[in-house]
């Protein structure tokens, strides 16, 4: 799978992630460990980039890019993603489109030290966030 990362969009990642991190592109659904608002109206249009420190051996689906990122996701969140995949930034936000469109015009990015979060953060983190989850 291959993604362009354009000018405005590199320049962010450079100022925001730290050398060497590996990028998982993920939906931001609820569907997975990284994700922090879901429900059924998130469902396949909401993305976010994850920053990782050790990669993560549920992320194995390599993302050849033109910025020189470690980038991956799985096969789960791949569905989602046509062909003509890019990222840019817009407007102060990042925009991840396809052939079809905008994907999702405010691509989150969050980095995490540790492998994974535990069930228990994960929990409270739901519990907390209340009304977003639709």
């Amino acid at each position: 799978m291959d993604i362009k990362i354009k000018d405005a969009a590199k320049d962010y990642l450079a100022a925001h992630v730290t050398a060497g991190s590996i990028l998982l592109l993920v939906t931001d659904d609820g569907s997975n460990k990284y994700s922090t608002i879901g429900g059924s109206c998130a469902i396949g249009n909401k993305f976010q980039l994850v920053a990782l420190t050790a990669e993560d051996p549920d992320y194995q689906l390599m993302m050849e890019n033109n910025a020189g990122y470690q980038m991956r996701t799985n096969q789960n969140d791949a569905i989602y993603l046509g062909n003509g995949l890019n990222l840019d930034r817009v407007h102060n936000q990042l925009v991840l489109k396809d052939d079809s469109g905008i994907l999702d015009s405010a691509v989150g990015l969050i980095s995490y030290t540790a492998a994974e979060k535990s069930d228990l953060d994960l929990k409270k983190e739901m519990q907390t966030l209340g009304t977003r989850i639709c």
